[in-house]
């Protein structure tokens, strides 16, 4: 299959600063990608070079079968949505929307806008001006106004940074049920994993200008193929862990031993823990409560063994233990992702 967005061994600078290394990137038509690392990773410098705003200085970038690189921005057929929504505030909605409509004949612009305020649920607000518009309904406008062109691909650069928690959570699922219902194919950049989690249908880390992993969120949490990916998604940590030399499927680290049926060679490793991989109980290893963080319907705790090795766990947050306390804990592994030390 073809894939609509193709990029090959991308590079760009900024004023002479290397920030895109060889990344390689495809996409599906349909497919919505959400962007994820660190500061610095060159997340939105990737969007900017698709979109023509930023040079590229080796590689290529590919839409429907066609490089991009002798084509100006606005020849691209590619919707950009900023992180401040970019509307003009002397425009009613209807204006802002139908901006980029001025080929289209008036029967074709008004049908549009019908389609689109439809889409977006905000019919009843076309004669509104954006100051009179909550930030969830100024972000809709954007995206509808970034739609009504029908670009070929839609990039949105942290669309969401300026809202509450709540009202994230809901709109990133919300656009992507409107992009998913008009059939396109979009890639958001965000810091924040659950967003990412909710409207990717595959998520990419990036890390020092390159692409590490591009997969379902599935598979990130449960199969990282790098160090990088693995503590980065999921608030996973990498504990010291030792198999033995008679390969007994046990995996020694300071919090007690885990099995496993993998072919380990013998010696270190390093094991990726999650929260989730360890339960509180009556029996188990003695640690000792050092942090605790309440996050609604988790609590996740600090805890550190008598060496003073420590790691995360969550529990259910009717459990409320107090700093300094001592409790049990024991491995709950469902599966067994090592890395050789």
């Amino acid at each position: 299959m073809t894939s609509l967005l193709h990029i090959s061994d991308l590079h760009s600078a900024y004023q002479k600063q290397s920030i895109l290394q060889g990344l390689d990137l495809q996409l599906q038509a349909g497919e919505l990608c959400a962007l994820l690392g660190p500061s610095g990773c060159g997340k939105t410098t990737l969007l900017r070079c698709i979109a023509g705003f930023q040079p590229i200085t080796a590689g290529d970038i590919r839409l429907a079968g066609k490089s991009l690189r002798p084509q100006a921005a606005a020849e691209r057929g590619i919707g950009f949505v900023f992180q401040d929504y970019a509307l003009f505030p002397h425009l009613t909605v209807s204006e802002n929307i139908c901006y980029g409509l001025n080929k289209k004949s008036a029967t074709e612009t008004k049908k549009r806008l019908q389609e689109l305020l439809s889409l977006i649920e905000l019919e009843h607000y076309a004669q509104r001006y954006p100051h009179e518009l909550s930030g969830g309904q100024q972000q809709r406008i954007a995206l509808a106004r970034a739609l009504a062109p029908e670009p070929k691909l839609l990039l949105l650069d942290e669309p969401f940074s300026n809202l509450d928690t709540e009202l994230r959570k809901s709109l990133s699922l919300s656009v992507r049920d409107i992009l998913k219902k008009a059939g396109l194919t979009a890639i958001l950049v965000t810091h924040d994993q659950s967003e990412a989690f909710a409207f990717g249908d595959k998520v990419g880390i990036l890390n020092n200008g390159q692409l590490e992993q591009l997969a379902t969120p599935f598979t990130l949490y449960h199969q990282p193929i790098s160090r990088f990916v693995a503590e980065f998604i999921g608030q996973g940590q990498l504990i010291d862990a030792t198999a033995a030399e008679d390969n007994t499927g046990v995996l020694s680290t300071g919090f007690g031993d885990i099995p496993h049926q993998l072919t380990l060679s013998t010696g270190k490793h390093r094991l990726l823990s999650r929260p989730d991989d360890w339960k509180i109980g009556p029996q188990g290893l003695p640690v000792t409560i050092i942090a605790k963080q309440f996050i609604g319907t988790q609590t996740l705790y600090q805890v550190e063994n008598a060496s003073q090795q420590s790691l995360s766990l969550s529990v259910p947050s009717h459990l409320d233990i107090e700093l300094g306390h001592q409790v049990n804990i024991s491995p709950v592994f469902d599966h067994i992702i090592t890395f050789q030390d």
